[in-house]
């Protein structure tokens, strides 16, 4: 059966992750010794030992993630197991490039490496936070951050699926605006634990760096159409993806159009590669008629194959 491949993002990486991939498969004892020589640390160890407030770090977690993502995704492709399309929330779009053809691992790791650092840099250098509205719909939300735009920088950053839509900027607006949230009838408004204000105007500093490693790094067009963060839509073209994926630092992710789109297209069969079941859960609020196996440990790998 024809299946569709998702790569979660930040939040679902956990200690003990890829653990069991590693005592198996000689690709990813391979996967993860070169990411411990692009990391210049012991990568591995961080992610099957911890501790946790090691493995949270933005510029761990993050190559933590990908690197999981990607050894799944190329022991599925050694099955035989290909995808008709990808997608990926945020740095997930990295891991979907990787299992497109359009990034080798090696690449892929390296600007994921620097795209960590950066963001992480930027949340130092413009400190900001992030918050999760739930219960309320798009207008509602772009219509609570246009309301404060003489306050500071708070704006939409993840619209995830019905009813939950992540907001990003500086903490003092963004707190403004999960209060008005819960005036206008939100069922929950609470901030979140980030480092940063991911995917606000606070992530320029990151965009500007990131178009350098983005600039002398080869993006091959894509085997599958790949749906971007930034338009929700199915893109092929290496060069347009290049500058996509530089305006997502700063802008929302589209996660909810992107699946709308992908089961508009034929896609609703899908495989949730790497760790966690974040992007399952979400795809459930999204198109209930949609199913969704989870591909991140070995167990869940021999299920798919057989």
């Amino acid at each position: 059966m024809n299946k569709a491949f998702i790569f979660p993002g930040q939040a679902s990486q956990y200690v003990g992750m890829a653990s069991d991939l590693y005592e198996k498969y000689d690709l990813a004892k391979r996967y993860f010794d070169q990411a411990n020589e692009i990391m210049e640390t012991d990568l591995m160890a961080i992610c099957f030992n911890g501790p946790d407030e090691e493995l949270k770090k933005t510029f761990l977690t993050q190559p933590a993630i990908f690197v999981h993502s990607a050894i799944v995704a190329a022991l599925l492709r050694e099955k035989g197991i290909l995808p008709t399309a990808v997608a990926g929330h945020s740095l997930g779009e990295y891991s979907a490039l990787v299992a497109a053809g359009a990034l080798d691992f090696q690449n892929g790791l390296k600007l994921v490496k620097e795209r960590s650092r950066l963001m992480h840099e930027a949340g130092q250098n413009n400190p900001g936070t992030m918050g999760v509205i739930i219960g309320l719909g798009p207008e509602q939300v772009t219509e609570i951050c246009d309301g404060l735009k003489e306050s500071g920088v708070v704006r939409p950053a993840n619209f995830n699926s019905p009813g939950q839509i992540a907001i990003s900027g500086d903490k003092e607006t963004v707190l403004k605006a999960l209060a008005a949230a819960k005036e206008m009838g939100s069922r929950k408004a609470v901030e979140l634990v980030v480092s940063g204000a991911f995917h606000s105007p606070l992530m320029m500093d990151a965009q500007n760096g990131l178009a350098d490693a983005l600039n002398s790094t080869l993006i091959k067009d894509t085997e599958v159409p790949l749906y971007t963060n930034v338009t929700g839509k199915p893109e092929s073209s290496g060069d347009t993806i290049k500058k996509l994926l530089l305006k997502q630092l700063t802008n929302p992710v589209l996660w909810q159009d992107i699946i709308v789109q992908m089961v508009q297209n034929g896609n609703n069969n899908f495989i949730e590669v790497g760790p966690g079941k974040v992007l399952k859960g979400l795809l459930k609020r999204i198109d209930r008629g949609s199913n969704c196996d989870l591909c991140g440990t070995v167990e869940q790998l021999k299920a798919i194959g057989e």
